[in-house]
C-alpha cells in the first residue's frame, strides 16, 4: 500500500479509490489505563466519515484490547465524559477536526475495570491457514523497516501492547532477543526450518535419570523446538538454551559470529548425542569432502589427502584485488581453482627427487546433503590495521547446480596417480574415505567423515543433475566489522513462503526482498565500492539438496512421538499455568502503602491485592505486612487515602469496610496516582473521620517571649471556611485566644502570608492538600507594628533562614574545645559595635526532644520552675540565638523515641553562646559566672533560653494521625524543609545596610570588608551560635568538632570573625575548607560571599595558616623533571597576586624554595610555565603580569623547571619544543633537550635538530609525539606508528599542530639501520618496554577491544579461575 505524507508530516496509507476527495480524522489516543502504558501514544488517521462505534473496533484493533471493556473520552477538556460506544454518529459530526489536527482522547478504565486483553488462538504456520485479507491485525512494536500496513489507517511503530503474548500473523514465533543475541536466533530458526534436523532431534529422546535437564543440550533445543511449532505466543525466550551452554548473563552482551556458533554448537551436539542413533547425525546432514593435492607438472606425480568440511567458505575479494566476485558461482570456481607454485614457491617431487614447478589446488568429492556457504565478508585491511567488512555485491541463485565443480573421476578413484608411489608418507594411502594421520592433528576434535546412508560406490554413479540444490535459509548481516545485527530468511518447505525471522518479528518477504541482500550498490565493483554499499547483506547460505526420496517433510503434532506429546502437555500445561497467573495479576491492584510503625516508625512497601477483596481483608494483609502483630491490634488499624508528597490524608473509608478494593480504588492499575496509609491508634483513642475536600494544615504556636516555635499540631480545615473560621479551629486545638490571634501562611519555602482579612476563604488564601501556618496570640504591642517590621516575622525569618553546619578545629589551637567559648576572648574586639549587643547576654541550652507531648509538658514545667527568670531576660528585635535542627536530623529524632526526656536533657546541656556578626564577645564576668554554676542551676536557665526544646521545626518532630479526644497523637513523617531564601530580607531591613550581597568576580574581599577581613562598618546582626558535637553526633571527634547554627545569609568573613574564640587565632591566621561528598576539601576565599550554597549537616575543615586576601591566589608548585620517570614532583604552596609580575613572584618563591625544598637557585636559573595535568605548557616570562597575561584562579598549579643555563626565552614569538632522538641501532630514545625556535618554521626546527643531533639536514627524519607529556612510546612501534616527516612547512597546520611550548619532537637518522633481533631478544625487549610503558603510565600498544572466544560448555559452566580476575 502506497504511503502519502499528511499535514502533519505523518505518513498514512493512501486508499485505492477516491482516498484524496474525502478528509481524514488523526486522533492521538494516551492510554492512562496504567502506568506502563500512560507514556504510549496511538496514532489512527480514519477517514471522516467513520462512525463512533468502528472507532472503537479500530483502537481496540490497535492496542490488542478486547472492545467494550474501555471508555474514550476527550483528553485536551475538562469534559471527561466517554464517548458512546454504540454511536452511529461520523467523526466529523462529533466535534472531531479534519484535515491533520490533532484530536487527543484518552483511553481509560470502563466501570472501574482495567481493558481486557484480547487472546489469540491461532495456530502454526503449518494448520492455520493464514489470508492476506487487508484486515490484519497489529500487536507489538512493527518491523524495522516499518512497512508492514493495516486497513487504511496509520500506527506508530513505538506503540506496543502485549507484543510477546500473541503469535505473528505468519503463524510463526519469534525468539526474544536476550541482549546481542540476535546471531543465535538466526541459527536456531534455520535449524528449526529444516525438516531433517527438526524431526531427528525430536526423534532423540531425553533420558532425565542419565542427566540434568537444565544441562542438557539437545533436550533444551528439543524444547525449544516443541514451543516454536506449538506455543501460542508471539515470542519465546532462549534462556534456557543459553544456561544449558553453561553461559551466564554476562554472555548475553558478547556478539559472535553466526559461523562460529555453527560449528561450535554442531561440536557440542555430536558430543552429547555420542551413544545414540543421532551420533552421526551433523556428519550425514552437514559434512562434504575434498581433495587436496599437489602436482607435479614435470613427471604428474600427485600427492593429496582427504579432508572434510562442514562449509564451504567463499572470497568475496581477492587479496590485493580491485574487485570482488560477481556471484556465488564464480567464487565457487576461484575456490577449486588451482595454483602455480614456482620459483622460490616450487615442489619437491619424491619422483624427481628434486624442486620442481607444481600445480596446487582443491577438488570437491562429495557434497552434503546440507550445503552450507560462508561469504567471508569480514577482511582485515593492512593499510589501517583495523577489520573491515566487505559489503561488495555478490549474488546467489535460488538453485544451485554443483555438478560443474565435482570430480567425478576422483570421487571413483582417490588414489589416482598416487597408489603407484608408497615413498611418500601418508601421502596417497588413504584408499577410503577416512582422513590420514598428517592431517588429523587438529586441535579441535575430529568431525569424522560422511556416512551418509548411500554408498560411495553408488554415489559415484549419481548423474551430475541430482546434485542441484534448492536455497531455503539466508543468514543477513546488517553493520560493520565492529559489530551489527543478525536476523534470517528462510523458505518454507510446506508452501514455499519466505519469511523473515528478525528476533521476536516474523513477516513474510518475497524474493525482491532476498535480492536486496545481495549487498553492494548499483555502480561498478571498483575498489572502493563496498565503502559506499549497503552494510545489510547475505553472510551464509545453506542450500539443500533436491531429492524427492530423501526430501523430509515438517513432522506435524499428530505424528509426534510419544516423549514429544508428553512434552508438548507438559509446556501446554505450562502455558496455561502463566497465563492464569496473567489472569490474576490482570485483576490485582498494586498500590504504594504507608505506616508509622510505633517502633520502626515510617515504613513503606506495596500492597498487593486482588480487585474482590474488600477493604477490611486488604487492611489484615496491610496489617500482617507492616508486621504490627504483638505491636499494635487490628481493631486500632485502619486503611486511609493518602498523599505522601503532601503528606495528606485524603480521606477515611467510614462503612465502606465490605467494598471491593477494585471499585475503592478506581479501577485495577499497577500503579496509582495516591497511596494508601495503615493508620494506628491507641485504644483508648477513636478514629477521625477524613472528609473529601478537607485540607491538612500544620499549625506551630510561636512564643515571642520565650523566642520559640513549637512542634505541629495537626488540624483539618476545609477550604471554603473564612480566615475568621480557621483562627476559631485553631484556637480550640492549641487553646489560644482568637481575638489576639495572627496567622501567618507559609505558602512556599520564601513566602509568608499573613492572614488579616477575616472574610477572606483559605483558598483565596492560597491554601492547598498540606499546608504549613505559624500563629501567635500574645497580648504584646507586636501585632501593632507593620508585619515586616515584627518580631513575629523575624522570627520566622531566622527559622526559615538557620542551617547547621559541624565545623572541624585543627589540632595546633590552643586550648581545649570546651573553654573555647566567646567568653575567651573578652574585650578584644571591643571596637566593633553590634545591633542588639548588651551587658548581660543570655546563656543558653537547646534540648533536642522527639516525642511532641514530652515537649510540651517539658515546656510547662519549666515555665512554672523559672517564670520570673524568663519575665527578667526578654529578647530584642534582633534576636541572638535560635536552635534549629536540621531536615537530615529526622531519622536519628525518630529512632530515638524510646530516650527519656530526662536523659536527653543531661546529654544535650552545653554553655551558651551568643554572638553577632560582627564578633564582640560576652563580657568575661557573665562568661565566668556561668562556668560557676551547677547543673541544677543550669537545668533552670532553660525556661530563660531564647530557645526553648519546642523550637523543633516541624521537619524533626511527628504529626497526629488521629485527633482523639485527649489531644493531638502522633501523626506518621510530616516533613518541612528549610529553604535557602533571600526574598524575605527585602522589606525586613529596607534601609539598613546589608553584608551578604553577591561576591565580586575575583576572589576575595571586596568593600565591605578591610584586608584583614574585618567589617569597615556596622554590620547587620546575623545570628550564629556553636556549641560542641553531642555523642549523638557520628561526625568525628567531639573534643575537635563544632556544631555551628548559623543564619546562611551570614558573609564566610563574618562567620570567620565567629569562629575566632574557638579557633584562638584571628580570622587572617585560619582558612576555611569546605567538604564534599566525597571528602573532597575545597578552600572557601570569597569573604563577601554568604553561606546560602552550604546547606544542613555541610562539614567545614578548620586549618591554621594565613588567609587569603583580596586578588591573591593559593598556587601549588610543582618541579618539572623532564628527564625522570615521574616528572611532576610538589614543592611548595605559595600565594600569588593579582597585578603582579612573574618575576616579583619567582623572588617570593626563592626562599621558600630554600627553606622548604633545599633548592638554591638564582632568579635566572629557573623559570615557571603552564601546567595542564602533566604536561608542561607556555613559559611564562618574567615581564608577564598576573590576570593581565595569564589567567589564574585558586587552587591553580605551575610547574618550575630548573636551567642549566641562563633563561633564553625572551619573547612570545619564540617557542620552546622538547626533542629526543630515536636510534634504531641501538633501540633506544634519547634523553629530552629544548630547542628554541624563533619563528613556526619546519625548516628552522629541522636546522635545530641537525645542529642538535649531528645529523645532516638531507637525513633527518622527525615526526610529532602523540598523547600527553612524556609521549612515551614503544621502541618496537615507533618506527611504523609515528608520522614521519610530514610534508608541511609550517608547525600549526596538521598533522603538526605545534602551536605552544612543551610539544614534543622524536628525530632520526633516515640512513641508520635497523638493529636485526632474534625472536628470543625481541621478546625479552618486548618486554622490558612494557615495564617501562607501564611505570610511565603510558599504553604499551594500541589494542581494541577483545573478543570472547564463543564457547558451550558441555559441563553446565566454565571452571573457575581463582587466579584470574
Amino acid at each position: 500500500m502506497e504511503m502519502v505524507p499528511s499535514e502533519e508530516n505523518q505518513f498514512v496509507p493512501k486508499e485505492i479509490r477516491n482516498a484524496a476527495e474525502e478528509p481524514r480524522v488523526l486522533c492521538i489516543i494516551q492510554d492512562i489505563t496504567s502506568a506502563k502504558t500512560i507514556n504510549e501514544r496511538l496514532a489512527i488517521n480514519l477517514p471522516a466519515s467513520t462512525t463512533l462505534s468502528r472507532l472503537y473496533e479500530d483502537v481496540a484493533l490497535k492496542t490488542g484490547y478486547v472492545n467494550g471493556t474501555f471508555d474514550l473520552a476527550w483528553g485536551n477538556t475538562q469534559d471527561m465524559a466517554p464517548l458512546d460506544h454504540g454511536s452511529e454518529m461520523s467523526l466529523l459530526d462529533s466535534a472531531f477536526e479534519p484535515f491533520g489536527k490533532r484530536n487527543f482522547l484518552q483511553l481509560t478504565d470502563k466501570d472501574g475495570e482495567q481493558p481486557q486483553i484480547a487472546s489469540d488462538e491461532s495456530g502454526t504456520a503449518e494448520s492455520s491457514g493464514l489470508e492476506d485479507n487487508s484486515q490484519e491485525r497489529f500487536i507489538g512494536p512493527l518491523p524495522r523497516d516499518c512497512t508492514a500496513s493495516f486497513s487504511g489507517d496509520y500506527c506508530t511503530p513505538s506503540y506496543s501492547y502485549s507484543s510477546i503474548l500473541t503469535k505473528s500473523e505468519t503463524g510463526y514465533v519469534g525468539l526474544v532477543n536476550q541482549a546481542m543475541t540476535c546471531y543465535l536466533n538466526s541459527l536456531l530458526q534455520t535449524l528449526f526450518m529444516t525438516p531433517e534436523f527438526r524431526n531427528a532431534l525430536y526423534n532423540w529422546e531425553f533420558e532425565e535419570s542419565e542427566e540434568d535437564p537444565v544441562t542438557s543440550i539437545p533436550f533444551q533445543l528439543q524444547r525449544l523446538f516443541v514451543l516454536l511449532q506449538t506455543s501460542k505466543k508471539r515470542a519465546i525466550e532462549t534462556t534456557d538454551v543459553t544456561r544449558s551452554f553453561g553461559w551466564d548473563s554476562s554472555e548475553a552482551w558478547q556478539q559472535h559470529d553466526v559461523q562460529e556458533l555453527c560449528r561450535v554448537m554442531f561440536d557440542a551436539l555430536e558430543q552429547k548425542w555420542k551413544q545414540t542413533v543421532q551420533a552421526d547425525l551433523i556428519n550425514q546432514l552437514y559434512q562434504g569432502k575434498l581433495k587436496d593435492y599437489v602436482r607435479c607438472l614435470e613427471c604428474g606425480y600427485e600427492s593429496w589427502r582427504i579432508d572434510t568440511y562442514l562449509d564451504i567458505p567463499l572470497v568475496i575479494r581477492p587479496f590485493g584485488a580491485s574487485q570482488a566476485y560477481g556471484s556465488v558461482e564464480e567464487a565457487l570456481q576461484a575456490f577449486i581453482q588451482p595454483e602455480t607454485l614456482d620459483g622460490p614457491n616450487q615442489y619437491f617431487c619424491e619422483r624427481c627427487k628434486k624442486k620442481c614447478d607444481a600445480r596446487k589446488g582443491l577438488r570437491f568429492l562429495h557434497f552434503p546433503y546440507l550445503l552450507t556457504l560462508q561469504l567471508k565478508r569480514f577482511d582485515f585491511d593492512y593499510t589501517t590495521m583495523h577489520r573491515i567488512k566487505l559489503n561488495d555485491r555478490m549474488t546467489f541463485p535460488e538453485e544451485l547446480d554443483m555438478s560443474p565443480i565435482i570430480d567425478v573421476e576422483d570421487e571413483k578413484s582417490p588414489q589416482t596417480e598416487s597408489s603407484t608411489d608408497s615413498g611418500a608418507e601418508n601421502e596417497g594411502s588413504c584408499h577410503s574415505d577416512q582422513m590420514s594421520n598428517d592431517f588429523s592433528t587438529d586441535d579441535c576434535v575430529d568431525e569424522g567423515i560422511c556416512l551418509d546412508s548411500t554408498g560411495s560406490a553408488e554415489r559415484a554413479l549419481k548423474p551430475k543433475s541430482l546434485l542441484t540444490f534448492e536455497l531455503f535459509s539466508v543468514m543477513v548481516h546488517s553493520g560493520s566489522a565492529a559489530g551489527g545485527h543478525y536476523y534470517a530468511c528462510i523458505k518454507s518447505f510446506s508452501d514455499g513462503q519466505w519469511c523473515s525471522f528478525n528476533d521476536q518479528h516474523v513477516s513474510k518477504i518475497t524474493q525482491d526482498d532476498i535480492r536486496k541482500t545481495y549487498g553492494g550498490s548499483s555502480g561498478s565493483r571498483g575498489y572502493y565500492s563496498s565503502a559506499f554499499a549497503s552494510s545489510t547483506n547475505a553472510y551464509m547460505l545453506i542450500y539443500r539438496l533436491k531429492d524427492p526420496s530423501r526430501n523430509a517433510k515438517y513432522l506435524s503434532v499428530e505424528d509426534f512421538p510419544e516423549h514429544i506429546r508428553s512434552l508438548v502437555q507438559k509446556e501446554k500445561e505450562s502455558e496455561e499455568q502463566e497465563k492464569r497467573q496473567r489472569e490474576i495479576e490482570r485483576n490485582t491492584c498494586k498500590i504504594k502503602l504507608f505506616c508509622m510503625h510505633p517502633v520502626k516508625m515510617m515504613m513503606e512497601s506495596k500492597l498487593e491485592v486482588h480487585k474482590d477483596k474488600t477493604l477490611t481483608e486488604a487492611a489484615e494483609m496491610a496489617y500482617k505486612l507492616m508486621e504490627l502483630e504483638g505491636v499494635v491490634s487490628l481493631d486500632c488499624c485502619r486503611l486511609v487515602k493518602y498523599d505522601e508528597f503532601h503528606e495528606y490524608l485524603e480521606r477515611s473509608y467510614e462503612g465502606e469496610e465490605d467494598t471491593p478494593m477494585g471499585l475503592l480504588l478506581g479501577g485495577v492499575k499497577s500503579s496509582y496516582m495516591f497511596d494508601l496509609l495503615l493508620e494506628t491508634r491507641r485504644p483508648e483513642q477513636v478514629f477521625q473521620p477524613y472528609k473529601l475536600g478537607e485540607v491538612m494544615v500544620k499549625v506551630h504556636v510561636v512564643e515571642l517571649k520565650r523566642e520559640t516555635i513549637s512542634a505541629p499540631i495537626s488540624v483539618r480545615a476545609y477550604l471554603n471556611q473564612t480566615t475568621t473560621e480557621f483562627k476559631q479551629l485553631i484556637a480550640k486545638a492549641a487553646g489560644l485566644s482568637a481575638e489576639t490571634m495572627r496567622v501567618v501562611l507559609e505558602r512556599c519555602y520564601n513566602d509568608l502570608r499573613l492572614l488579616y482579612v477575616p472574610n477572606k476563604t483559605l483558598k483565596a488564601e492560597g491554601f492547598f492538600r498540606s499546608n504549613k501556618v505559624f500563629v501567635e496570640s500574645s497580648e504584646s504591642t507586636d501585632h501593632q507594628l507593620a508585619f515586616t517590621d515584627s518580631l513575629l516575622w523575624k522570627l520566622l525569618d531566622r527559622h526559615g533562614n538557620t542551617i547547621r553546619l559541624f565545623v572541624f578545629l585543627p589540632e595546633q589551637s590552643p586550648g581545649t574545645l570546651p573553654s573555647r567559648t566567646p567568653c575567651q576572648k573578652g574585650g578584644a574586639d571591643s571596637d566593633v559595635s553590634f545591633e542588639g549587643s548588651g551587658d548581660n547576654r543570655k546563656c543558653v541550652e537547646a534540648i533536642l526532644e522527639e516525642s511532641t507531648e514530652k515537649l510540651q509538658n517539658l515546656s510547662l514545667q519549666q515555665q512554672r520552675q523559672s517564670s520570673s527568670a524568663s519575665e527578667s531576660q526578654k529578647s530584642s528585635d534582633t534576636s541572638d540565638f535560635e536552635h534549629i535542627e536540621s531536615p537530615t536530623q529526622q531519622a536519628d529524632s525518630n529512632s530515638s523515641l524510646c530516650v527519656s526526656a530526662d536523659n536527653r536533657e543531661l546529654e544535650n546541656r552545653i554553655r551558651p553562646t551568643a554572638v553577632g556578626s560582627g564578633g564582640t564577645p560576652s563580657d568575661p564576668e557573665n562568661h565566668s559566672a556561668c562556668e560557676e554554676r551547677s547543673d541544677s542551676e543550669m537545668n533552670n536557665d532553660r525556661s530563660t533560653s531564647s530557645v526553648d526544646s519546642d523550637i523543633l521545626s516541624s521537619s524533626h518532630s511527628s504529626d497526629t494521625l488521629c485527633n482523639a479526644d485527649s489531644g493531638p497523637v502522633q501523626l506518621a513523617n510530616g516533613l518541612d524543609s528549610h529553604s535557602i531564601t533571600s526574598s524575605r530580607r527585602s522589606k525586613a531591613h529596607e534601609g539598613k545596610k546589608e553584608t551578604w550581597d553577591t561576591a565580586e568576580e575575583d576572589s576575595g574581599t571586596d568593600s565591605e570588608y578591610d584586608d584583614n577581613g574585618k567589617s569597615k562598618g556596622g554590620a547587620q546582626y546575623l545570628y550564629f551560635g556553636a556549641e560542641p558535637c553531642s555523642q549523638d553526633d557520628t561526625v568525628g571527634d567531639a573534643q575537635k568538632c563544632l556544631v555551628v547554627h548559623v543564619d546562611k545569609r551570614i558573609t564566610l568573613a563574618a562567620f570567620k570573625q565567629n569562629l575566632e574564640p574557638y579557633v584562638g587565632v584571628p580570622a587572617t591566621q585560619f582558612k576555611v575548607f569546605r567538604v564534599y561528598a566525597n571528602n573532597q576539601e575545597f578552600e572557601s576565599i570569597r569573604l563577601n560571599e554568604t553561606l546560602s550554597s552550604f546547606s544542613d549537616d555541610n562539614k567545614i575543615t578548620i586549618r591554621l595558616g594565613r588567609a587569603l586576601k583580596k586578588g591573591e591566589y593559593r598556587v601549588k608548585v610543582y618541579q618539572l623533571l623532564l628527564n625522570e620517570t615521574e616528572p611532576c614532583k610538589f614543592l611548595v604552596d605559595t600565594v600569588f597576586a593579582k597585578g603582579m609580575t612573574v618575576g616579583q613572584s619567582k623572588e617570593e618563591l626563592l626562599p621558600q624554595l630554600k627553606e622548604q625544598c633545599k633548592l638554591d637557585l638564582s632568579i635566572d636559573r629557573f623559570r615557571l610555565r603552564k601546567k595542564t595535568w602533566k604536561n608542561p605548557g607556555t613559559v611564562f616570562l618574567d615581564y608577564h603580569v598576573y590576570e593581565e597575561d595569564i589567567s589564574i584562579s585558586s587552587n591553580w598549579e605551575v610547574f618550575l623547571e630548573v636551567l642549566n643555563e641562563p633563561e633564553k626565552m625572551k619573547s612570545m614569538s619564540q617557542l620552546a619544543v622538547l626533542t629526543r632522538r630515536w636510534g634504531p641501532s641501538t633501540m633506544k630514545l634519547g634523553s629530552f633537550q629544548e630547542v628554541i625556535l624563533e619563528s613556526s618554521s619546519v625548516d628552522e626546527l629541522k636546522e635545530k635538530l641537525s645542529e642538535v643531533g649531528d645529523i645532516p639536514l638531507e637525513n633527518l627524519e622527525f615526526a610529532k609525539g602523540r598523547g600527553t607529556f612524556p609521549c612515551d612510546i614503544s621502541v618496537l612501534e615507533i618506527q611504523q606508528d609515528l608520522d614521519w616527516n610530514p610534508k608541511v612547512s609550517t608547525l600549526n597546520v596538521w598533522p603538526l599542530y605545534i602551536c605552544d611550548d612543551g610539544a614534543v619532537v622524536f628525530y632520526r637518522n633516515s640512513t641508520e639501520e635497523p638493529m636485526e633481533l632474534s625472536e628470543d631478544e625481541r621478546n625479552e625487549l618486548m618486554k622490558k618496554e612494557s615495564t617501562r610503558l607501564l611505570k610511565t603510565g603510558h599504553r604499551v600498544s594500541y589494542s581494541p577491544r577483545k573478543e570472547k572466544a564463543l564457547k558451550i560448555y558441555l559441563d553446565g559452566g566454565p571452571a573457575k579461575d581463582l587466579g584470574q580476575d
